[in-house]
């Protein structure tokens, strides 16, 4: 199930930049399950990945091969069902094998593809079925590919993550279109994820990075399905160069403020579209903490309620169990917290103050503000200026069966 209405609205081309989405036969028969991402020569791509120790094998080489030729990579090379983690020197050597197998056919260096992967930890990389499918991937390959290429690389999501848009800056039209996915083992350290973004924008690779880094920490680096973080996360910035502006290279140009908005503004769409889509959701949950001695701080409270087992499932039920939220609160590790100045909100009622439950407050206050499936969880610190918000969901039956079968 998936938490709210989905309208992805066009997906727009992006001048320099074609995909493909095959089937490999990696799942289940027809299931497409491998997208090619083609750059066009010129182009500039920067990422940030998983701070996993047990990172997944393309992971690795992902990040050696986008060093190796100075962020200027030819093709982005994805499949689904199979993670090529926790398989240790043969997963480096398959990886590489499917990344070498394109590169001779297309005539660039074996760094110049760069290898990511999604599904099962602990199993070989099918490598035979992958590559046998490369020549249908390079023969399907179009500018409007972006709708099949979320499909493409969803596992358990129950339906596509993708957004566009278009901005301008200067008397030129600019665009960005990204897709990603992601509905468990959801806690980005950046990622938590796969994601990939592009805009025909020329940027610099140092400023594309520091835009990516900052991009992803206020996005998907603010949501939480589950606390648990993948081995495989990636999310890939590409900037082709099309639109023919002069070189971004300054933080003081009018061009970077417009991209990093946008940037800014498709990413937290991405990413509070993995939430809505949550294993099993059926809420989705704001987490607003303000009035903290730091932007940490507040994060660390907003976590704390997020990851709580005990809170994600009075959420399922919509049960205003208030008392876990006071004492995710009391845990989150804050020194010297006055917990009589504390204030706790649920959709706006306050639930909570002077160290206890509000004296307006009622049950059936409490019962009506859970009931929706979007709600605000509001905590008023009163110790500082710093604010933090992450989006989280509830913890439900289906949660459970889902990774309890996820192998079978």
């Amino acid at each position: 199930m998936a938490v709210g209405e989905q309208n992805l609205g066009e997906l727009l081309p992006v001048p320099g930049l074609r995909l493909a989405t095959v089937s490999a036969g990696i799942k289940k028969p027809g299931r497409r399950d491998l997208v090619l991402l083609e750059l066009a020569p010129g182009s500039h791509c920067v990422g940030v990945f998983t701070r996993n120790a047990f990172c997944a094998a393309p992971v690795t080489v992902a990040k050696a091969s986008l060093r190796a030729v100075a962020n200027r990579p030819a093709y982005l090379l994805v499949n689904t069902g199979n993670a090529n983690a926790g398989t240790g020197e043969r997963g480096l050597a398959d990886a590489r094998r499917c990344t070498g197998a394109l590169a001779e056919m297309t005539g660039v260096a074996p760094e110049a593809v760069l290898p990511f992967s999604t599904g099962v930890i602990g199993e070989p990389l099918p490598v035979q079925k992958i590559i046998e499918a490369l020549p249908n991937a390079l023969q399907d390959l179009r500018a409007d590919g972006w709708l099949d290429a979320a499909h493409g690389i969803m596992t358990t999501d129950t339906r596509p993550k993708a957004h566009s848009l278009r901005f301008h800056c200067d008397g030129r039209d600019y665009v960005m279109t990204g897709i990603a996915k992601g509905a468990g083992m959801i806690r980005p350290n950046m990622a938590t994820m796969l994601s990939y973004v592009a805009t025909d924008v020329a940027v610099a690779p140092a400023l594309l990075q520091a835009l990516l880094s900052e991009a992803a920490e206020l996005s998907f680096n603010r949501i939480t399905i589950d606390g648990d973080t993948s081995t495989n996360d990636a999310c890939m910035l590409v900037a082709t160069g099309a639109a023919g502006n002069p070189l971004l290279e300054s933080t003081d140009a009018p061009l970077y403020h417009a991209l990093r908005e946008a940037l800014q503004t498709l990413c937290v769409e991405l990413a509070q579209g993995l939430v809505r889509d949550g294993e099993g959701a059926s809420k989705f949950v704001t987490v607003r903490v303000n009035g903290g001695r730091s932007e940490q701080e507040c994060l660390d409270v907003a976590f704390t309620i997020a990851h709580s087992p005990l809170v994600k499932t009075a959420l399922f039920a919509s049960d205003p169990n208030w008392g876990r939220l006071l004492a995710a609160i009391g845990r989150a590790g804050l020194e010297a917290l006055d917990v009589g100045r504390v204030g706790v909100y649920l959709n706006e009622v306050l639930i909570a103050e002077n160290g206890c439950r509000a004296a307006s407050y009622s049950e059936e206050q409490g019962v009506a503000a859970m009931a929706p499936e979007e709600i605000v969880i509001r905590i008023e610190l009163q110790r500082g200026s710093a604010t933090a918000t992450v989006w989280t969901t509830d913890f439900s039956y289906d949660y459970v069966r889902i990774n309890a079968e996820y192998r079978t």
